[in-house]
């Protein structure tokens, strides 16, 4: 029997595989269409950019709340272009510093993490991701932090019970997650700043 956790993951792997193809086709439409010239100006830059930032959370999407195994990978420059596709015209900027090949499962913790973290930064700023010898380092830096305690206080307290709506649903998965990855995640939050490792 599967458990909740390898459901969920099933489910959202089935939902972005399933959105990833007509999306993809709508993009290469569009392009078909620029290229013949018969449609131009605000409009079609609109579709084109919108058409864009759907593929890039489809596939951001994918990572964060898809299945992984143990022994899947990921190459590092194929996780920069996610979160650059991302972050094109966002207010959060994600640098990204890490081996060239990685474990999915460590790069789908991240990103959830990096869910957890836009949340907190609603006027913009700038999140720092680092891969050491042993662990990963997470910085963020906004000058107008709003992070829910309670929220926060879930990700590292077993027994912290919290109300989560689908905004805030990678905080109901970042435990399970490090407890599957039999990791240890530490939190560290100040007025303009957050440090998270694991």
């Amino acid at each position: 029997m599967t458990d909740p956790l390898d459901l969920a993951a099933l489910v959202g792997s089935r939902i972005c595989h399933d959105l990833i193809s007509p999306i993809g086709a709508i993009g290469n439409g569009v392009e078909l269409i620029s290229m013949e010239g018969s449609i131009k100006g605000p409009e079609m830059m609109l579709i084109s950019e919108s058409v864009a930032h759907a593929n890039a959370r489809i596939r951001f999407f994918r990572v964060a709340f898809g299945a992984s195994s143990a022994d899947q990978r990921i190459g590092r420059a194929e996780v920069a272009t996610i979160l650059s596709d991302m972050s094109h015209g966002s207010r959060v900027h994600v640098e990204w510093e890490s081996p060239q090949d990685l474990p999915r499962r460590d790069v789908k913790l991240v990103f959830l993490l990096n869910l957890c973290l836009e949340s907190a930064m609603p006027f913009g700023g700038k999140i720092r991701i680092e891969r050491g010898d042993q662990r990963w380092s997470i910085h963020a830096h906004s000058l107008k932090l709003r992070a829910d305690a309670a929220l926060w206080e879930c990700l590292i307290n077993p027994v912290s019970q919290v109300e989560i709506g689908p905004a805030q649903v990678q905080f109901a998965l970042v435990p399970q997650e490090i407890r599957r990855q039999h990791r240890r995640l530490t939190t560290e939050i100040g007025e303009s700043d957050i440090h998270l490792s694991f």
